[in-house]
C-alpha cells in the first residue's frame, strides 16, 4: 500500500542516476570510434554504421522484454542481470578480431544496457510519489546527460590515443564500477504483492497498450525525436572526419553541444513540473524538433558546411528531446497502471528501434555529403510534430479516454 512505500534516499538516487549512465556507455561512447573501425577493417558505410546501429536494434528488442520480465519477476534481479549480460559483451568487444565478432559482443552489450532506461524508469514510478514522478524522472534523464556529454570526449581521446579497442575497456571499468554500486544500494521497488497477477500474457499487455491511440503518440513521439537525433549525431562522426578532415576528439568537444542541450530541457520539464499539462509539453517539444531539423537543412543548403552547422541545431533538437520526453514517459505509463514496466519497455524500444532505423537509413544513403542527413532528419521531425500533436488534439476535442 502506499503508507508502506519505502523513501528512497540519497544512495538509491545516486544509484538510480548511475545506472541511467549504461546506456551511453554503450551507444555514445561508440560515436567517435566508428571512423576508426572502418579504417581498421576495411569497411564500407553501410557495414560500418551496423556496428553502430546493431546496438540499437538489440537494445531495442531487449526492452520490451525487460520491462515484462520485471512487471512478474521484480526490478531487481533483472535489473543485475542485465547488467552482467552488458559487461559480458564488453568483454566480447574488446577482444574482437573480425567485423563479425565486433558485431556480436556490440549485440550482447546492448542486450544488457536495455536494462538501464527502462527499468530506471519503472522503478522511479515505484519509487517516488505522482505528484514528484514528472521531476523524478527529469532530474535522473537531466543527471545521465552526464554520459552522453562526456563519452564522446572521452571516447575521442581514447580512439585517437589507444586505439579503438580501449573504448571497451572503458566501458568495462564503468560498468563493472556501476553494477558493484547499483548490487549495494538497489532494493527491491516492485515487491511479490504489486506484482502483475492478471494471467494476462505479454502478447496480451502489449494488444491493451496499443489499442490506445495516445499511448501510441507518446511512444512514437520520442522515437522519432530520437530518431532525428542520432541520424545526426551520426552523419556528424562520419562527415567531420571524412568531409571536414577534423579528428575524433574535435568531434568529442562539439559534441558536448547535444547534451548541454539536452541538460536544458530536461532543466525546464523539471521545473515547470505539473504547471502545463503532459499533453501541451509534449506538442512543444515536437514543435522545437521540427523547427531544428528544418534550420539546419536550410543552413546546409545554402553550403554553410561547418561543424557548427551539424552541432548547433543539433543541440536544439536535444532540447527538444528534454523538454517533451519527460512528460512522453510519463504519459505512456499513466495510460494501463498495471503495466507500467512493459509501458516503459515499450517507450525505450521506440526511441531505440527510430533511432537503429533511422541511423541505419542514413548508413545505407551515405555519400559523403549532408544531403542524405538532411533529408532523413526533416522527415523525422515532421513525424515528431504530426504524432506529439495528437494527444493534445484528443485533450481539446474531449476524446480523453480514463486509464485503462
Amino acid at each position: 500500500m502506499e503508507s508502506t512505500r519505502q523513501t528512497p534516499g540519497r544512495a538509491f538516487t545516486i544509484s538510480l542516476g548511475l545506472i541511467a549512465l549504461i546506456t551511453p556507455l554503450a551507444v555514445h561512447l561508440f560515436f567517435p570510434v566508428i571512423p576508426a573501425v572502418k579504417v581498421a577493417l576495411g569497411l564500407s558505410d553501410a557495414r560500418a554504421q551496423l556496428t553502430f546501429s546493431i546496438a540499437l536494434f538489440g537494445m531495442a528488442f531487449a526492452t520490451l522484454f525487460y520491462g515484462s520480465l520485471s512487471d512478474r519477476y521484480g526490478r531487481r534481479p533483472v535489473l543485475l542481470s542485465g547488467l552482467a549480460l552488458f559487461l559480458f559483451g564488453s568483454v566480447v568487444s574488446l577482444m574482437a578480431e573480425t567485423v563479425n565478432a565486433l558485431v556480436l559482443g556490440r549485440l550482447v552489450q546492448a542486450i544488457g544496457a536495455g536494462c538501464a532506461l527502462t527499468l530506471v524508469r519503472a522503478i522511479a514510478r515505484d519509487a517516488y510519489r505522482a505528484e514528484q514522478l514528472v521531476k523524478a524522472i527529469a532530474y535522473l534523464t537531466m543527471f545521465g546527460t552526464l554520459g552522453p556529454m562526456i563519452s564522446p570526449f572521452i571516447g575521442g581521446v581514447l580512439t585517437d590515443t589507444l586505439g579503438w579497442r580501449s573504448v571497451f575497456g572503458f566501458a568495462l571499468l564503468a560498468g563493472g564500477a556501476i553494477t558493484f554500486t547499483a548490487y549495494l544500494s538497489m532494493y527491491e521497488t516492485h515487491p511479490a504483492a504489486k506484482r502483475n497477477r492478471s494471467g494476462e500474457s505479454v502478447a496480451q499487455s502489449y494488444a491493451v497498450l496499443f489499442r490506445r491511440l495516445r499511448f501510441n503518440a507518446f511512444v512514437l513521439q520520442s522515437g522519432f525525436n530520437t530518431g532525428a537525433f542520432m541520424v545526426m549525431a551520426s552523419a556528424a562522426a562520419s562527415l567531420m572526419t571524412e568531409l571536414l578532415h577534423r579528428p575524433a576528439t574535435e568531434f568529442g568537444a562539439y559534441f558536448l553541444l547535444f547534451p548541454l542541450g539536452f541538460f536544458t530541457g530536461n532543466f525546464i520539464s523539471s521545473r515547470i513540473g505539473n504547471r502545463f499539462s503532459t499533453e501541451t509539453m509534449v506538442f512543444a517539444g515536437s514543435l522545437l524538433a521540427l523547427a531544428a531539423v528544418s534550420g539546419q537543412a536550410a543552413v546546409l543548403s545554402w553550403g554553410l558546411v561547418t561543424p557548427l552547422a551539424f552541432f548547433l541545431p543539433g543541440t536544439f533538437i536535444t532540447m527538444a528531446q528534454g523538454i517533451g520526453m519527460p512528460y512522453a514517459q510519463v504519459g505512456a505509463m499513466a495510460e494501463v497502471p498495471r503495466f507500467a514496466g512493459t509501458a516503459a519497455g515499450i517507450g525505450v524500444f521506440m526511441q531505440n528501434f527510430g533511432a537503429a532505423v533511422f541511423s541505419q537509413l542514413y548508413g545505407v544513403f551515405a555519400d559523403g555529403t549532408p544531403r542524405p542527413m538532411i533529408m532523413i532528419a526533416v522527415l523525422c521531425g515532421t513525424l515528431t510534430l504530426i504524432v506529439g500533436a495528437i494527444p493534445l488534439l484528443q485533450k481539446r476535442l474531449g476524446t480523453v479516454p480514463p486509464p485503462g
